[in-house]
């Protein structure tokens, strides 16, 4: 999933405990591993989540059930993102966790020659090269299988 910075940041410092999203289609279901992509200035897949309460349906009853929680970590910016979607999804964020080095998009390039960061986010499977070469050697790392 590609996060801006400040964004990707407040995750990982706990502060920010819900990520919208528009909806693109594919389904993002409780228990899932979301990988975090930190796109801008930074371009470097730096860690994950565990997705936990999955809210999804028209984006102004996304906010309003998102905002019903104590510290959503979620501003104005949050809402600008999702308005005007036909649907949009808040993901909790679960158990963030850096990993021991960011990998760049230059080095994942070097590994996957061509490698594109996706606009939103993409599933992930196992037998994905960038899963394969890059996340389960990461994950091994903190102790995540």
């Amino acid at each position: 999933m590609s996060i801006r910075p400040q964004f990707a940041f407040q995750i990982f410092r706990g502060v920010k405990k819900f990520e919208l999203r528009r909806w693109i289609g594919v389904p993002i279901e409780e228990g899932s591993i979301v990988v975090v992509y930190v796109s801008g200035n930074v371009r470097a897949i730096m860690g994950e989540f565990k997705v936990g309460k999955v809210i999804s349906g028209r984006p102004e009853d996304v906010w309003r059930e998102v905002i019903r929680h104590p510290s959503p970590g979620i501003d104005h910016d949050d809402w600008a993102y999702i308005r005007g979607a036909n649907k949009a999804l808040a993901l909790e964020v679960v158990n963030a966790v850096l990993y021991p080095r960011k990998v760049t998009l230059e080095e994942l390039r070097r590994v996957i020659p061509g490698w594109m960061p996706p606009l939103s986010y993409k599933v992930l499977r196992e037998g994905d090269p960038v899963y394969e070469l890059i996340i389960r050697p990461l994950r091994r790392l903190i102790g995540r299988s």
